[in-house]
């Protein structure tokens, strides 16, 4: 079975921006509505070129897509981050343009607007961190 890349992974890997790029990519999410407790996440897709000028095979950049650990918080259902009787949450949080960090096996992956991204619930967030790339 072949495997579809995302249209936009290159694009993104291209960015000096991560954040920009995947916000610019995904687009329009207003006709999108979270359900519950889930949250959408854009894929972090690590640059092409690194920071000590190595580049990284396209194939390398394009498993990003299916085996990242990182992503942008794009939008949240309803009911994410609330307490509730099961889940006392101490206070901690996250907001939309968090960059966050998951097991890769707890979320859905899709596509959205040609855009790698995953659906998670609220208790699969293992950590927020201020920088992407700091996670591999």
């Amino acid at each position: 079975m072949a495997v579809i890349y995302s249209g936009k992974i290159s694009t993104i890997s291209a960015a000096s921006d991560p954040k920009k790029a995947i916000l610019d990519a995904v687009g329009d999410l207003s006709g999108i509505e979270i359900m519950f407790n889930h949250i959408l996440v854009g894929t972090y897709i690590r640059k092409k070129i690194t920071s000590g000028g190595v580049h990284l095979p396209d194939s390398t950049v394009q498993e990003d897509e299916f085996q990242s650990k990182v992503g942008l918080v794009l939008k949240m259902g309803p009911l994410a981050f609330l307490n509730d009787d099961g889940t006392p949450l101490y206070g901690q949080n996250i907001e939309v343009g968090d960059w966050i960090v998951y097991r890769v096996g707890d979320g859905w992956s899709m596509q959205v607007h040609r855009t790698p991204c995953r659906m998670l619930a609220d208790h699969n967030i293992r950590m927020k961190i201020q920088k992407p790339e700091a996670i591999l």
